[in-house]
Parts: C-alpha cells; sequence; structure tokens
C-alpha cells in the first residue's frame, strides 16, 4: 500500500470517527432502552406466536421476522424522540424525568401486550391493565377478567 494510499484512508477515518461521535455520545445513555425493548420485543414475539397457533391461525416465520423489525425500528424512533425530548426540555427545563415518561408510555404498552399473549397461550381467561397501577398502592384491579367474544362484538356493535 503506498503512503498516499494510507494517508487518504486514514484521513477518511478520522472524518467517519468525527462524524459518528456525536451520534454515539447521543445513544450512550439510552443503550439500556435500546435492550430492553430487544428483550421485550423478543418476548412479545414468543407468546404472540404461541397465542396465535394456540388459536389456530397460520403461523409465516416471514411475516413474524417483518413484524419484529418493524416494532424493533419503531422503537428506535421511539428512544430517539425521547432522549431528544429530554435534552431539549428536559435539561433546559429541569425536568430529567421527561424522557423516562415517555418511555414509560411505550414500555407499557409492550408489555401489556406480552402479559396479555402470554395469558391467552396458558389459557388464562385474564387481561392486565398495566395503566391501573399508577395511583395505586396494591394490584388490585390490575389484572382482570377478560371479556367473552359475543360480549366484546356486542359492545362495537352498538357503538
Amino acid at each position: 500500500m503506498t503512503k498516499e494510499r494510507m494517508q487518504e484512508r486514514n484521513i477518511i477515518s478520522g472524518a467517519m470517527a468525527t462524524a459518528i461521535s456525536p451520534f454515539v455520545e447521543f445513544y450512550r445513555p439510552l443503550l439500556p432502552f435500546l435492550l430492553l425493548a430487544i428483550v421485550l420485543i423478543g418476548a412479545d414475539t414468543r407468546f404472540g406466536v404461541e397465542a396465535s397457533m394456540k388459536r389456530g391461525e397460520t403461523f409465516r416465520t416471514s411475516r413474524m421476522i417483518r413484524r419484529a423489525i418493524n416494532k424493533l425500528v419503531d422503537y428506535i424512533c421511539w428512544i430517539t424522540l425521547a432522549g431528544v425530548v429530554g435534552n431539549a426540555f428536559g435539561t433546559v427545563l429541569g425536568i430529567p424525568i421527561l424522557s423516562a415518561l415517555i418511555l414509560l408510555v411505550i414500555y407499557g404498552i409492550e408489555l401489556t401486550s406480552c402479559f396479555n399473549n402470554y395469558f391467552e397461550f396458558k389459557g388464562i381467561n385474564k387481561q392486565i391493565n398495566i395503566w391501573k397501577l399508577f395511583g395505586k398502592k396494591e394490584l388490585e384491579g390490575v389484572i382482570e377478567d377478560k371479556p367473552k367474544e359475543d360480549e366484546h362484538q356486542s359492545n362495537s356493535q352498538h357503538e
């Protein structure tokens, strides 16, 4: 390799490191949230597949992979938004918890989905409402009976 070629390579490497370092610094504190998203997506996918198989639905691996990747991209967007809001408003207004509140809502939705798929897969006729946890000291009312299909259909017909 010639000296000019090595010098060109060093310049490109240095420019890339300079361009990428702000992104690395931005996402570094958000890395645990990305890892949590991957774990939740994996759990929700597993229990969702098992619940759909229990219902007798046809299972397509390509659709499962596509939906998991779509969820991961959505989570990356939500985590980025939470980081931006946390930096833009949380730091300026002195509210560091702002980004955590955004992620709490998003992860609450995913946790609800995971638990409900798990209950359906295990044949437990219950559903979880994770939002009932807030403002309560006890867990009463968080796990509730799942409405029967005919009740759900008649309620949606009246609306």
